[in-house]
């Protein structure tokens, strides 16, 4: 499939959307969003932002065009959207920066009058907010996405596996983030989330935000890596010498947990089913209630996670959709991100040569990442 054919999928995704909404037209500014439309481009400058500098509007008919202050539109159209066909609506940065309305305003001008039309940000009256359903779009993978995220998946499950088998004890958390993040820029990957945990902080905290502490005899590193608008995410614990029968234990608990939810993940399968079926694993490996210390997880793929289940979540599995489960038991926590394909799903991020964990369910096998001994 070519980016061509790619962006011409998603084109008429959205005109379906319009269609069904009774929207003239959709604007898309959120970085994620323009990565997913463009087939992997990129409108961001400030990461501290959601917007971009530049906004996609697509017309009912079809018709694309980029809304950009004289600063960015040239580029914009030349290094992002070369070949795509967008027709610029350039305005000064002067009066981007007095109006916050110049986009939506634009924008309006280029409908039939009266038609209410779609963003994925909050702009004002006669713009609706359409997130929701720009998710679900997104959440349905093209095939070259498909392949995109299988090629990132292979690269993050060598570069933090490489990087976790080098880690000596005596290392602080600050700096196993900075080796991961650095093995992932090396292979053009930017790591957006990085979490590390060192010995009793693994215990105690599920978010494990990086500190001075220093790791002596277990460590943990979870990355959310992306490129190209493309995310996937996992997590690797290691251990200084022998690993613990209790910390082996509870991996292996956690892994059924995680096989568990794989295997109940199909298409068209709820956020409220998957987690049902994560808190009955729990209680059947042990560990009843686990499943309120921390979310489970969930679709990934533009975002970290386009949603994460829950007791009231009503969102369903996509056919090739891309899921990342984190279940995790005090002390410890597994994660692997992987593609629904079918009747089947296909882990995308292991890392070359880790300790395994095999779990059956329903006479599936699933592999998930133990514990390395160091």
């Amino acid at each position: 499939m070519s980016v061509n054919q790619e962006i011409a999928e998603k084109t008429e995704r959205l005109m379906s959307l319009m269609a069904a909404e009774n929207l003239g037209g959709v604007l898309v500014g959120a970085q994620h969003n323009f990565a997913w439309l463009t087939g992997g481009g990129t409108n961001g400058v400030d990461g501290s932002r959601d917007p971009g500098v530049g906004s996609l509007f697509i017309r009912r008919d079809g018709r694309r065009f980029l809304l950009a202050s004289n600063i960015e539109a040239r580029r914009l159209l030349v290094e992002e959207l070369d070949g795509q066909d967008y027709e610029p609506i350039e305005f000064s940065w002067e009066d981007e920066k007095a109006d916050a309305t110049i986009v939506a305003r634009r924008a309006a001008a280029l409908v039939e009058g009266g038609q209410l039309i779609g963003s994925d940000l909050p702009l004002g009256d006669g713009v609706r907010v359409i997130e929701n359903l720009l998710s679900r779009a997104r959440c349905r993978l093209t095939d070259a996405e498909v392949e995109r995220l299988r090629v990132l998946a292979r690269d993050t499950g060598a570069a933090i596996g490489e990087m976790a088998r080098a880690l000596e004890p005596g290392v602080s958390e600050r700096e196993i983030v900075r080796r991961a993040s650095d093995a992932l820029a090396a292979r053009g990957a930017r790591a957006v989330v990085a979490l590390a945990a060192a010995d009793d902080r693994l215990k105690l905290f599920r978010h494990p935000v990086p500190t001075d502490k220093r790791w002596e005899r277990v460590a943990m590193i979870a990355v959310c890596a992306r490129r190209g608008g493309l995310t996937v995410s996992l997590t690797r614990i290691v251990c200084a010498g022998g690993v613990p029968n209790d910390l082996r234990d509870r991996t292996r608990a956690t892994a059924e947990v995680n096989a568990r939810l794989f295997d109940a993940t199909r298409p068209g399968a709820t956020g409220r089913e998957l987690y049902e079926v994560a808190a009955r694993a729990y209680a059947d490996v042990g560990f009843p209630g686990e499943e309120h210390l921390h979310h489970q997880g969930g679709a990934i793929g533009y975002r970290t996670r386009e949603w994460v289940a829950h007791p009231r979540s009503a969102e369903r599995v996509e056919d090739c959709g891309a899921f990342a489960w984190n279940p995790s038991i005090t002390g410890t926590k597994v994660e692997e991100t992987a593609i629904v394909l079918d009747d089947s799903i296909e882990v995308i991020t292991a890392s070359p040569d880790w300790p395994r964990e095999s779990a059956s369910v329903n006479g599936r096998e699933y592999i998930l990442p133990g514990v390395l001994a160091l």
